[in-house]
């Protein structure tokens, strides 16, 4: 017969106190450091857990913080996800994980499915970051941002795209490349989003050619498009916007019988662990994805807190030279 769970009322019992003293020293609030461990013993030693539909109608606080990825077929979205929701366990928080899929229709409807299932707060990596809904779901719930920039949020980590993309055309300029293609996850229907925007911008300045095609983060999509962009022999060298990406330029080299960086040169966004170990390693640009996870995990606790203060962390890129681009 399974252990009847032990209430509040008995765990107040067992230390003289009052129920409501017992909820506040087990959620660390307004009581001594003593009196916190006096608590906090008696209901392990009774086997108390706190019932979190209890506690959520209580607070207004559910526990749980929704996670909208642009794409859980990006490898380092993967990545960023997971330490994501570990580094929200530790903070006694549950990450509720969904996948926008590249789209940004798709997205806005489960930002709006989080929302109305009542998480705490939101961390979201957005896929289209001029939509109009963006500043409106910010008026409902805190949205910390990854990435890109939003109107409205309660904090967000954004990359420096413009000196990331700086550091790899400059790169490839000093190796002779001056005509590259751009393979990039951003659809047509998003043409605005300022990592593009800074490659363009950049190319002009340094006087260098840019293609830029649309590629799926899966690596039979990427491979698929890489083969036409190789195939066509337009550029020296191939400029990912993921890893992930990249990774289908290598399948589709292998398969077209050419070598990297013999035949083109190849350069990474993102340095998930995987580009180390190929043949030859990736040039990429390195984002520092443990920061990203601290950051992001620190804001978005602080809003569900209800933190009024907007918080902005800029994360700084570093460019990885490994074996992949060549000098021409």
């Amino acid at each position: 017969m399974p252990r009847k769970r032990a209430t509040i009322r008995e765990v107040a019992q067992a230390t003289g106190l009052s129920p409501a003293a017992v909820s506040y020293a087990l959620r660390g609030l307004q009581v001594s450091e003593e009196t916190m461990e006096r608590v906090r013993a008696a209901a392990a030693e009774l086997g108390y857990e706190a019932d979190p539909i209890a506690r959520a109608l209580a607070s207004g606080k559910t526990g749980t913080i929704g996670l909208l990825s642009g794409s859980l077929e990006d490898l380092w979205q993967q990545a960023l996800a997971v330490g994501i929701g570990r580094g929200l366990r530790e903070q006694d928080r549950y990450a509720l994980i969904l996948d926008a899929a590249g789209d940004p229709d798709r997205q806005h409807t489960l930002a709006q499915q989080l929302r109305d299932q009542r998480v705490d707060a939101m961390i979201v990596q957005p896929i289209d970051p001029a939509a109009p809904f963006w500043s409106r779901l910010c008026e409902s719930v805190p949205v910390v941002a990854i990435g890109d920039s939003l109107p409205g949020t309660a904090g967000e980590v954004v990359f420096d795209n413009r000196r990331g993309v700086t550091l790899a055309l400059e790169h490839l300029l000093a190796l002779g490349h001056r005509r590259v293609v751009l393979l990039t996850p951003t659809m047509a229907s998003t043409p605005d989003r300022p990592a593009e925007v800074h490659v363009l911008a950049e190319a002009e300045r340094l006087g260098q050619t840019v293609e830029v095609v649309t590629a799926p983060q899966d690596l039979e999509g990427a491979t698929r498009v890489a083969r036409k962009v190789l195939s066509s022999g337009s550029a020296t060298a191939v400029f990912c916007f993921a890893d992930s990406i990249a990774y289908g330029v290598y399948a589709a080299a292998s398969a077209l019988e050419l070598r990297i960086p013999d035949d083109v040169s190849v350069l990474g966004y993102d340095n998930h662990p995987v580009s180390a170990l190929l043949t030859p390693g990736l040039t990429t640009v390195d984002w520092d994805i443990e920061g990203i996870i601290r950051a992001s995990v620190r804001l978005v606790v602080a809003a569900a807190d209800g933190a009024t203060r907007r918080r902005r962390v800029v994360q700084q890129p570093t460019l990885v030279s490994r074996g992949s681009v060549r000098s021409l």
